[in-house]
């Protein structure tokens, strides 16, 4: 039996059907299965790194050499005219080496193996903003929403093989640059006034908005994975709201049907259920572009830090014992970042694991 499988199978049996939602492990049962899944994941770290370096030239080869930026600078072929030039070269022969030149000079490279690289068994909160009816099945899920231009480029794999997963449904939603989610625009009228939380797990927090406009779907998509396990959005930047880090919403469904009539879905059975984040000098920066900076919040109860993230949820997505990173990787599409961004993640998922698909709060 392969190592990962035993590691899994060693705490799971019995546990079927019924494994725990979406919440911190508390129990010892609890926290050792968190652990096996982790020792799993680790022992795919080898894998995934291998997997997402491949996704990384390979977008990089599609994608970046027909981008504006700092990349033609470095062309073989942007000097051809300088005849003394050293490293001036025959055009045929520059030609046949554009691939190799692009790669050397796009903020590309290889990552390192360690033992983070996966999210996977932190199962935590989907928050109170899901539609379990009604995303859209696109990878383009910015509609009309202004912001930076962020591409996602998401791995899915097995942690009882470390191999990817094809056609599972990653399901994402996130708020928009001003902080607000499609289809909850404002909150109950009785709570026009509430101030937000200022103590225990919901510090910071105000009540959910409830869902008022029920047409919208801006930021809301899912599209299942290719045959590499991998699934790209195109997409904005998310903004921030009071007592929740800058984050993205995911599940991922290992069956799902398509409904053609308005094309979304019907949700099966749920593997997982996450949330993503970004690095806190990234979101310094987008903090100050437009129209991040129109936030309503901005001058008064500012971004919350990824330290400071409500619920503990940024923590718990880290695992008992911190060894996840649901952090992503990003880059540089061109050579300035209002050119927009491409993030990578990989999620290490449990293909049998079935969880309830509604929020716990």
């Amino acid at each position: 039996m392969h190592l990962a499988q035993a590691l899994l199978v060693s705490v799971l049996v019995n546990v079927g059907q019924h494994a725990f939602a979406h919440h911190t492990p508390k129990t010892d049962h609890e926290i050792e299965v968190q652990r096996a899944l982790q020792a799993a994941a680790y022992y795919c770290a080898p894998a995934v790194e291998s997997y997402t370096a491949s996704r990384k030239r390979a977008f990089a080869q599609r994608t970046l050499s027909h981008l504006p930026g700092y990349q033609e600078l470095f062309s073989a072929e942007t000097y051809a005219d300088i005849g003394d030039a050293p490293h001036n070269k025959d055009a045929s022969e520059a030609k046949d080496h554009d691939d190799d030149t692009m790669m050397k000079c796009t903020p590309i490279s290889d990552t390192h193996i360690q033992n983070n690289t996966c999210v996977l068994a932190p199962e935590v909160t989907e928050g109170p903003y899901y539609h379990t009816e009604g995303h859209p099945i696109r990878q383009n899920i910015a509609e009309n929403q202004d912001g930076l231009l962020l591409l996602l480029d998401i791995g899915v794999i097995d942690v009882e093989t470390c191999q990817p997963l094809p056609n599972v449904l990653v399901d994402i939603w996130l708020a928009n640059a001003t902080g607000s989610y499609a289809g909850h625009p404002f909150p109950h009228p009785h709570l026009v006034n509430e101030q937000p939380a200022s103590e225990g797990r919901r510090r910071g927090l105000l009540s959910a908005y409830p869902r008022t406009v029920h047409e919208e779907t801006w930021l809301r998509g899912a599209w299942p994975t290719d045959k590499n396990g991998v699934v790209q959005f195109t997409s904005i930047y998310p903004g921030y709201y009071t007592g929740r880090a800058t984050h993205i919403h995911t599940k991922v469904f290992p069956e799902w049907t398509p409904i053609a009539e308005n094309n979304t879905f019907k949700a099966g059975r749920l593997a997982h259920t996450g949330q993503f984040f970004f690095d806190e000098e990234l979101n310094m920066v987008v903090d100050k572009m437009y129209p991040y900076v129109t936030n309503p919040i901005r001058e008064t109860r500012g971004r919350t830090r990824n330290h400071q993230d409500s619920l503990n949820i940024f923590h718990d997505s880290h695992g008992p014992e911190g060894k996840y990173n649901p952090v992503f990787k990003t880059h540089l599409l061109g050579g300035v970042i209002s050119q927009g961004l491409i993030a990578y993640i990989t999620m290490g998922v449990n293909a049998s694991a079935s969880y309830d698909n509604f929020w716990k709060g």
